[in-house]
C-alpha cells in the first residue's frame, strides 16, 4: 500500500484546523478531513496527498485527443490521471473518476521515473496528466514533470486552471503545454454548474499568455441552453482576442448527456458551427470543434491565405503541409504553436499501459 505523501501549500489556522492554499476552494480542514477534492487530507496535523503513486489509467493517446491541435501534431501522448476533482460540474463527461471517493479503484501505481521510462519505451513526445485535473495531484504531476524533462520529454496538463497564484507559478513552472477548460462565460454558469467561480481561470489563462511560455490552447464544452447563446459567445471570443492574442487556438466541444445532466439534449453540429463562425468573426485564427464529425472544424487553415495545413478527421490526420518550422509553405506566414519535422502520424487508436508490466531500467 501507498503511503500519503506531503503535501504542498497549506498552512494551520489559529483554531487548529489546517488551510488548504492549492485553489480558490480554501478548504479548512480538522484531523482526518478531506477537501472537497477527496484527495487532500489533514493527516497527523499535516495536509497529505492521498493519490501520489496511484493512477486509474494508463493509455497512449493521439495528442489531438487532449485537445491539442498546434503541439507537435501527430505525436503520441502518454496519458494518466488519478481520481477526485476541485470542481463540482453537473455536467462532468469523466464524472466516473473525478467523482471518485473509492480509493481503491486506483489500481494502477507508478512511480514519476517509471512514467517517464514507459512514455520513452513507447515513443511518445510527451506525458499529459488529464482525466482529472492534474491540479489536485499537482505534487505527483511536478515530480512526473521533472522526470520526464530529464529524458527529453515533454508535459501536458489538461486542466480547469481553477488554482490559486502560488501554486499556479511553481506548477506551470513544469508544464510544457496545456488544454485549459473555459466551462462558460459567466459567474452564474460556474456557480450554479461548477460550484465555482469565473474569475480564476480568467487569472490562469492571463498568466499563462503574459507571464509564461507554455503553449496552451482552449476548450468551452457547448450545453444546450446553458452557455451557448450568441451573446456569450461573442463574448467570450472577444475576451480571448482582446486578452490572449489572436493565435490562441479555441474549440468548441459537443455536450453528451451525462452525470447530473441527463435530461439535456446533445449538442447540435449547428451549435459547433455557429460557434465556429462567431470566434472566427471576432478575430480569433484556430477554432475548431470537437466530439462531432466536422472534417472542416477539425482542420488547420492558413489565417493568412486560407491554404489547408493540417486536414484531420476526428483525431486522424490526412494531410500535413506545414514546413518544419511552422510555416505554410504557400505564403510563408508563420503558424501559432510548436511544430517540428512531420514525419507519420500516431493516428487515432487509443493504447491502454499495464504499468505493473513495465520495469524501467536503472
Amino acid at each position: 500500500m501507498i503511503a500519503n505523501t506531503p503535501a504542498r501549500w497549506w498552512h494551520k489556522l489559529d483554531d487548529g484546523r489546517i488551510q488548504c492554499d492549492l485553489c480558490p476552494r480554501d478548504c479548512k480542514l480538522q484531523e482526518g478531513q478531506r477537501g472537497l477534492c477527496f484527495v487532500r487530507m489533514v493527516e497527523n496535523g499535516e495536509m497529505v496527498l492521498a493519490t501520489y503513486g496511484r493512477s486509474s489509467g494508463f493509455c497512449i493517446d493521439p495528442i489531438e485527443k487532449k485537445p491539442l491541435n498546434h503541439f507537435y501534431p501527430g505525436t503520441s501522448v502518454f496519458s494518466f490521471g488519478t481520481a477526485g476533482c476541485n470542481l463540482a460540474c453537473k455536467f462532468c463527461q469523466n464524472w466516473d473518476i473525478s467523482k471518485a471517493k473509492d480509493m481503491d479503484r486506483l489500481m494502477d501505481q507508478a512511480s514519476p521515473e517509471a512514467i517517464a521510462a514507459a512514455a520513452e519505451k513507447h515513443g511518445c513526445k510527451s506525458v499529459a496528466f488529464t482525466y482529472n485535473d492534474p491540479v489536485i495531484f499537482a505534487e505527483y504531476a511536478m515530480d512526473t514533470a521533472d522526470a520526464c524533462h530529464a529524458r527529453g520529454i515533454k508535459t501536458v496538463a489538461v486542466t480547469a486552471g481553477y488554482i490559486h497564484e502560488q501554486a499556479r507559478r511553481e506548477f506551470y513552472a513544469k508544464i510544457d503545454a496545456a488544454n485549459v477548460d473555459l466551462k462558460g462565460f459567466t459567474d452564474d454558469f460556474y456557480h450554479k454548474l461548477c460550484a465555482g467561480h469565473l474569475q480564476p481561470v480568467l487569472d490562469t489563462l492571463v498568466y499563462l499568455r503574459r507571464e509564461t511560455n507554455v503553449w496552451f490552447e482552449i476548450t468551452t464544452l457547448l450545453i444546450p441552453g446553458q452557455n451557448d447563446t450568441d451573446e456569450e459567445l461573442t463574448a467570450l471570443s472577444r475576451w480571448v482576442f482582446k486578452e490572449l492574442g489572436a493565435d490562441v487556438p479555441l474549440h468548441f466541444s459537443a455536450f453528451h448527456p451525462d452525470y447530473k445532466m441527463m435530461d439535456v439534449p446533445a449538442t447540435p453540429s449547428a451549435t459547433l458551427t455557429r460557434a465556429r463562425r462567431i470566434a472566427m468573426k471576432e478575430g480569433l485564427r484556430y477554432v475548431y470543434t470537437g466530439n462531432v464529425h466536422d472534417p472542416e472544424g477539425d482542420t488547420t487553415f492558413c489565417p493568412s491565405c486560407k491554404k489547408v495545413l493540417i486536414e484531420r478527421d476526428w483525431y486522424q490526420i490526412n494531410a500535413y503541409r506545414l514546413t518544419d518550422d511552422g510555416h505554410c509553405p504557400k505564403c510563408s506566414a508563420a503558424i501559432a504553436g510548436r511544430f517540428e519535422k512531420f514525419v507519420e502520424a500516431f493516428g487515432s487508436r487509443r493504447i491502454p499501459v499495464v504499468m505493473s508490466a513495465f520495469h524501467p531500467a536503472p
